[in-house]
């Protein structure tokens, strides 16, 4: 794993071995911030990586001059490796981890965010309804995007709030915005 642009470019980490997260490949990563670019000011963000496995999208964000990252995960193993990450690059005051279940934050949730990126496990039951979830929820700024990574098997195509859809081999990425706050 590494981080593909920014301050921190080039940089490697190898999560431990006991780790069970499926980290975002670093082309769909690379790819998906040179999209992002058009949408985002990412030194002017504010961001919370949802599902966040081994951190790899928060160090990205971090890495780009994101203002503040929420890092939301509830495995013990992978936050406190998102912990060792963040102490080595000097993000303690960037990155901030919590241990919560996805859905208890999305409902729960006060903090405002220029970018949601969601990157849950691809078999689980909840998926199709994470769009609606985050979208209807007060997390999302009114000009925000939601990133949502799944697998091909999903379609959100058809979602009111459905912006673009991007692959990168077996990595999809659909982008939504809260068109209902646009018009």
């Amino acid at each position: 794993m590494r981080i593909v642009s920014g301050k921190f470019k080039g940089r490697r980490f190898s999560p431990p071995t006991h780790i069970t997260a499926r980290p975002t490949t670093d082309f769909a990563k690379e790819s998906l911030f040179n999209v992002l670019n058009k949408y985002i000011d990412f030194e002017a963000c504010v961001a919370l990586d949802l599902f966040s496995g081994t951190g790899s999208i928060s160090y990205e964000f971090a890495s780009r001059g994101a203002m503040r990252i929420v890092s939301v995960e509830m495995s013990d193993k992978h936050l406190a490796f998102i912990h060792k990450i963040r102490q080595d690059l000097g993000l303690l005051k960037v990155i901030f981890p919590i241990k919560m279940d996805v859905f208890r934050y999305i409902q729960q949730g006060k903090e405002k965010f220029d970018i949601i990126f969601a990157d849950p496990p691809y078999e689980m039951k909840e998926l199709p309804s994470l769009p609606g979830l985050v979208l209807n929820s007060s997390l999302l700024n009114e000009t925000g995007i939601f990133v949502l990574e799944h697998s091909a098997k999903q379609n959100f195509s058809a979602d009111p709030n459905f912006l673009e859809h991007r692959q990168y081999g077996n990595v999809n990425f659909s982008l939504f915005t809260n068109k209902s706050v646009e018009a």
